[in-house]
């Protein structure tokens, strides 16, 4: 009978051996009641008692000693084989088990043994103390449970000058191991003496770095090999790239030149989804992107130049500061720039300047982070200046959603990997929020204060359940999240889906709205400019003399009729017979009526300057002495 049971626990996982016995029921001690001790109570009635209204409290200190735990591992290699024998010869080996297998000892002893250890394996297989009967049950959703997290570690800079903690990363096996990366971005002001180090920790162990990077110069960046896990990436503060590989030790294993490197530091190194698993790509605030195969680090596969005019001239590139790209969308990548605006990209355009698709500007400053939905890539969430937004690629003008303004800048944010609707924005005051905008969306579903200086960076493990926050001060705090805000819940998805679509439909009929409004304020100023064209008086000299004389003129006969009229009414006529030939008297005129009097017909329109086929009034008559001193300025 051949039994065969594959062991696949480990261990140091089976716990102590439990031994269970059966045995009779044992009496220890008896003690009979005693009535003697009854009579010697004396009653006391009554009985004045003090009570005190406030709780007494005790105050206890203990200092417990540091645990300090090292890891130690044990190497089991193939041994008992005779010296005569090679073990690595497979030669060697296989003739001598034939040898073995021959000998009459050897069958006698398995034979013997055999049934020791099937009675052990069936025993074994019997019952299984350890096994958990309630694993197919499904996890009851915990709805009712307020968010919260608690600090379960924290990670702090060894060295006497602390430095910041600039980028965080997880190890991709596991978990248990987090790379951070320490510099001092401030320009020309780090001090004397700072050491260049960057570690990696053990979070079973954190009282000391379990492997220490060594760099030529402070890293900004530091990322894992999502294939490779002991190779390690990182973007130097003199903007060189750095890989390392932890089976080789702390020094650096590929360094690229520093004649085709990044002129500023390195503030994004991405390693790139490709079937060796060496390829990577770094941005920086020197307006480059450029990709690198860590076989040969000497220069760059490829460079893009970040200037939105699509002139590729450097001088205007805009720098980059938050690199993104997501494996699902492996030609397209996005960066977060120093001016507040993200520029999507598409790295197999057939031009350079084709590269540069589009651009979306919202922010008033630097963009800190930049990363898509893990659920809805077309969705991505940017973290810069006093908010954060979550942007749709179908609606360039405006964010589809964003946090309210803060008092204290926004340094770093990152979804959940988890849950859809969940995000995380660490704050200059040293605040971790904690955003669920299916749950609420004009503040955070919890803020928690992680410590008193400012936070830089922050990093969430795959599973959605711990987080790490970096600080000034280079310490690395890692926290863990209640189970509500790191299990998928049963219609997340969904409403998640529903807000992004109807927050980008809403953007895009405004957009729509604000593009109307735009076109007829542009064509009501085209028209009131060509009206005004049309409108605008042309000044010519003579036209306007003319027509100042034809003005004036009217007036002079209008004048006239009435003088004669009223002068013909006041006087009598003394020879009915002498009526027509009579001279008219009114007030010294000194003229006939028919001599200062013209109809319009006899005088000049529009024709010659001057008066000269009028009659002209005597200056001496009262009429004249008003109406001269006008044709004079005429």
């Amino acid at each position: 009978m051949e039994i065969v049971y594959v062991y696949v626990k480990k261990r140091s996982e089976f716990g102590k051996q439990c031994n269970f016995s059966d045995r009779q029921a044992e009496l220890n001690i008896n003690i009979p009641p005693n009535p003697e001790l009854a009579e010697q109570f004396v009653e006391r009635n009554p009985v004045d008692t003090g009570i005190q209204c406030s709780t007494s409290m005790s105050e206890h200190e203990v200092n417990t000693e540091r645990f300090e735990m090292e890891s130690r591992g044990i190497n089991h290699v193939e041994g008992g084989w005779p010296k005569d024998v090679n073990p690595l010869e497979l030669e060697q080996t296989i003739r001598f088990r034939k040898k073995v297998e021959k000998d009459e000892n050897y069958i006698n002893a398995i034979t013997q043994l055999g049934s020791i250890m099937e009675h052990c394996i069936k025993q074994n297989n019997a019952i299984d103390i350890y096994q958990e009967y309630f694993d197919d049950e499904d996890a009851v959703e915990v709805t009712d449970e307020a968010p919260s997290a608690k600090t379960i570690n924290v990670l702090r800079d060894p060295q006497e000058i602390k430095r910041s903690a600039t980028h965080l990363s997880w190890h991709p096996d596991g978990n248990r191991k987090l790379a951070v990366a320490y510099s001092c971005l401030n320009f020309q002001r780090a001090p004397e003496g700072m050491s260049h180090e960057s570690y990696i920790w053990d979070l079973e162990n954190p009282n000391k770095p379990e492997i220490v990077l060594k760099p030529s110069s402070p890293l900004v960046t530091l990322e894992y090999n999502p294939k490779d896990s002991h190779v390690l990436l990182g973007g130097c503060y003199n903007g060189q790239l750095a890989c390392w590989d932890t089976r080789k030790g702390s020094l650096v294993a590929e360094l690229s030149t520093i004649e085709f490197s990044h002129r500023d530091p390195v503030y994004g190194s991405i390693w790139l989804q490709s079937k060796t698993g060496t390829e990577c790509f770094s941005a920086s605030t020197d307006g480059q992107v450029m990709w690198w195969d860590i076989r040969k680090m000497s220069e760059p596969t490829e460079v893009v130049i970040l200037d939105i005019a699509r002139k590729e001239q450097l001088e205007n590139a805009l720098g980059a500061i938050s690199l993104e790209f997501e494996s699902t969308l492996p030609t397209k990548f996005m960066v977060g720039t120093e001016q507040g605006i993200v520029i999507s990209c598409n790295r197999k355009a057939k031009t350079s300047a084709e590269k540069i698709v589009c651009t979306f500007s919202g922010h008033h400053g630097p963009i800190y982070a930049l990363q898509r939905n893990p659920f809805y890539p077309k969705n991505f969430l940017t973290v810069g200046d006093w908010t954060a937004r979550i942007w749709s690629e179908d609606s360039r003008e405006s964010s589809i959603m964003w946090t309210k303004y803060h008092m204290a800048y926004l340094t770093d944010g990152a979804w959940s990997p988890v849950r859809p609707a969940v995000f995380f924005t660490t704050r200059m005051d040293g605040t971790l929020d904690i955003w669920d905008f299916v749950f609420k969306q004009c503040d955070p579903a919890l803020s928690l204060k992680v410590c008193d200086e400012a936070l830089f960076c922050l990093r969430v493990q795959d599973n959605g359940c711990f987080i790490a926050c970096g600080s000034q001060l280079g310490t690395t705090t890692l926290l863990e999240v209640s189970n509500g805000l790191c299990t998928l819940q049963k219609n997340d998805k969904n409403a998640a889906s529903l807000i992004f679509e109807r927050e980008t439909r809403r953007e895009k009929i405004l957009e729509a709205r604000h593009r109307e409004m735009r076109l007829k304020e542009k064509g009501k100023a085209e028209g009131r400019d060509d009206s005004l064209r049309e409108e605008e008086p042309t000044f010519h000299l003579e036209e306007l003399v003319t027509k100042a004389e034809d003005e004036f003129f009217n007036i002079i006969y209008s004048e006239l009729k009435k003088k004669e009229t009223e002068a013909m009414k006041k006087t009598k006529p003394k020879q009915p017979g002498l009526e027509a030939d009579e001279e008219v008297e009114g007030e010294d005129l000194g003229c006939r009526a028919s001599d200062g009097l013209a109809s319009a017909s006899e005088r000049p329109v529009g024709g010659e300057r001057g008066f000269s086929s009028l009659p002209d009034p005597p200056l001496h008559t009262q009429f004249g002495k008003a109406v001269c001193p006008l044709l004079k300025c005429l």
